[in-house]
């Protein structure tokens, strides 16, 4: 089969070296994320195109990778005939793929001519058009409302029949926009915002604070991952974890509970810039709404920049929270979300709203930042596509290759437990559901936990294990 890829409009828009250079930067991601699939997939440039041909049993491996990379506006599953300009031959072969899908309803053909043609393309629509209605069992003819529209390309002597077309990302491609170390915290804004400037074609890199242990840093290394591989895989990115419960406690000692909040997010900007700084990169991204907590208030959120000369972008400002959870839907992190432990929040007692640049200032003399630079020199950086055998070996949960006794628990989600079922006797209970439910099973058993890579079943099997079951293990089949 053979696909053409549309690229997003702003590229179109570009001047020529710009448009060149985009251009081939999503030539080469595809070809990376392509070639992952099989490297005999064909893939070729054109100055307004990408034309990907690839056998069937690829097809929607390659369909995945062409909605979820940045700069697809859309793509076009086309089958190809060499008729030239025979009009018989043309409408012949529009029919056989086309004339099943008018039958009792009202229609158009579009057609799209490239290269040099002796006939304009309201000629050809025409006389396809009559072949279909005179072969065909449509309602009718409608030019600006048709129920069906018949569309399809002519290249030269080549016929593209269009069978299917499909939006893409949109976006630029990943690798010409720069790089960003994006603040995560695992819940639904640092997600978004982070999916937000992958779709905008920014390298992005994770940085996170762990102030929950070992449980909430699994869980947002798996939302990291999931949102690279997903969106972001054509390109290599660090995920840097910063152990930041001493900060937490020297704020307890040195800062007012009203300015506590602020402060918090001043010093992860802070240790956020210097390791930025490291990794040569100029901007930081959070998850950051106005108004949406007591810290997001524009007073509040110009204290925070004030400690950091990096340009700080926050793509969710203006986005209430019903619509980054819409966004967090169509991307798939909404359950990541959901199960995620949020402890930003711990320390914010009676939270100042309008902070005081020269309060602020006063509290900040008396933090000890030794603490800072302490956590920032003990903070972990590891390649994201890394990340599962990072969380393997340094499981806590104990790892079983066979069930035993034990009863399986498929934590997968419906539909994928349905298409791909484990060969064993389980239960479906997906991870989302998995805290609430599993108290109300039988505690007598020894139960394990199972997903595809590993990761979700650690971190869930972690959670159950902080909230006292220890009846609790990871199943990883050999």
């Amino acid at each position: 089969m053979k696909f053409i890829v549309k690229l997003f409009p702003e590229i179109m828009i570009k001047g020529g070296p710009v448009k060149k250079r985009m251009i081939s930067m999503l030539h080469d991601n595809l070809r990376t994320l392509l070639f992952r699939i099989d490297n005999s997939i064909e893939i070729k440039r054109f100055w307004d195109k990408i034309e990907v041909q690839v056998d069937d049993q690829y097809v929607n491996a390659v369909r995945k990778v062409l909605q979820q990379t940045p700069g697809v506006e859309q793509y076009l599953e086309v089958v190809q005939y060499e008729t030239g300009e025979d009009l018989n031959a043309i409408a012949e072969k529009v029919a056989f793929h086309k004339l099943d899908l008018i039958d009792g309803k009202t229609f158009v053909v579009r057609a799209k001519r490239s290269g040099e043609h002796s006939l304009t393309s309201f000629e050809i629509e025409r006389f396809v058009g009559s072949y279909m209605y005179e072969h065909g069992n449509p309602k009718g003819v409608d030019l600006h409302k048709p129920e069906v529209k018949v569309e399809f390309e002519l290249n030269q002597n080549t016929l593209n029949v269009i069978t299917k077309r499909q939006p893409g990302l949109g976006g630029f491609p990943i690798g010409l926009q720069g790089e960003v170390l994006s603040l995560m915290s695992g819940g639904f804004d640092s997600t978004v915002a982070s999916y937000l400037t992958m779709k905008r074609g920014i390298k992005t890199h994770f940085i996170f604070f762990n102030l929950g242990g070992a449980a909430h840093e699994v869980g947002v290394k798996q939302v990291a991952l999931y949102l690279w591989s997903q969106f972001g895989a054509s390109h290599r990115v660090q995920f840097i974890s910063v152990p930041f419960e001493g900060v937490v406690e020297e704020i307890f000692r040195s800062t007012h509970e009203s300015y506590m909040g602020v402060t918090l997010k001043r010093l992860m900007i802070m240790a956020s810039e210097k390791i930025a700084d490291v990794m040569g990169i100029d901007a930081l991204v959070t998850g950051e709404s106005v108004a949406q907590v007591s810290s997001q208030t524009l007073r509040n959120l110009a204290v925070i920049d004030e400690v950091s000369n990096k340009l700080i972008l926050r793509p969710l400002a203006t986005m209430n929270k019903p619509e980054i959870i819409q966004i967090a839907d169509s991307i798939g992190t909404r359950e990541f979300a959901e199960n995620m432990p949020e402890y930003c929040g711990v320390i914010s007692k009676n939270p100042v709203t309008s902070a005081s640049f020269s309060r602020m200032e006063r509290e900040a003399k008396r933090f000890n930042y030794e603490v800072l630079e302490e956590a920032i020199e003990r903070s972990i950086t590891i390649p994201v596509d890394k990340i599962i055998e990072d969380v393997n070996a340094a499981a806590p949960v104990e790892v079983v290759n066979t069930p035993g006794d034990a009863k399986v628990i498929d934590i997968r989600r419906e539909s994928e437990a349905t298409h791909d079922p484990l060969p064993i006797e389980n239960i479906n209970i997906p991870f989302n559901e998995l805290n609430r439910t599993f108290k109300k099973l039988d505690q007598s058993f020894q139960y394990v936990l199972y997903c595809e890579k590993g990761v979700m079943s650690q971190l869930h099997a972690q959670y159950l294990r902080d909230a006292g079951y220890d009846n609790v293990r990871v199943y990883r089949p050999l």
